[in-house]
């Protein structure tokens, strides 16, 4: 196979198909059924979260350094674990950010990345990828304003792939293949941006909230 290319990425996406490499870098596509998507409207962030956002102690940047949060998410949780982000995934979902269609959310402190998470936009569907934390709370604070800036656009779809616990916690929930690609269909349609207006736009509209 040749090597992963941003337009492969596009055309995965829009066919409802992403990739994911194993731990000798093989790539391969995947296509749940079920498929786990997070409802935009239905996200409230936790009870515990919310004494964080109301202190705002993480300084919010998005696509600020977009590869070095692909990297930290690439790095494994432990060291019995391993990652399915290689470095030609990386190196095409760099490519896909520099045509302003891959977005990365991060937290920091003290000017330091401390979390963050990143993800594909088109049309009005969020593709969400993954996500990683160095500090408490500092990944679910960056989750809630990407929430946010998608509300604001009018996104209509998140798409987080596979169920697990940890996108459970957000308000995931397994829809069919079927409703899946009807709802993406819908999304394909939308115009909704992932603009940096946008989210200079939304960030001074919740200035002192």
């Amino acid at each position: 196979m040749n090597k992963l290319t941003a337009d492969d990425l596009i055309y995965g996406y829009i066919n409802g198909i992403f990739p994911m490499a194993d731990a000798d870098g093989t790539l391969y596509w995947y296509s749940p059924d079920p498929r786990a998507v997070i409802p935009i409207a239905g996200y409230k962030p936790s009870r515990s979260l919310r004494p964080t956002l109301n202190k705002q102690q993480f300084d919010i940047r998005i696509n600020a350094d977009f590869e070095q949060v692909m990297r930290c998410c690439a790095t494994p949780r432990s060291i019995d674990d391993s990652t399915w982000i290689s470095a030609e995934i990386i190196d095409a979902y760099t490519d896909l950010h520099q045509m302003g269609l891959a977005h990365s959310v991060e937290t920091y402190i003290d000017n330091r990345l401390v979390g963050g998470l990143y993800g594909v936009a088109i049309g009005g569907a969020f593709f969400g990828e993954s996500m990683f934390h160095h500090v408490s709370n500092a990944s679910k604070v960056a989750f809630h304003h990407l929430i946010m800036i998608l509300r604001e656009q009018q996104f209509s779809l998140l798409d987080t792939q596979f169920i697990n616990d940890n996108v459970k916690r957000f308000g995931a929930i397994e829809i069919s293949k079927r409703e899946y690609a009807d709802q993406l269909k819908r999304a394909l349609k939308q115009k909704a941006r992932f603009t940096e207006a946008a989210v200079e736009h939304l960030f001074r509209s919740h200035a002192g909230d």
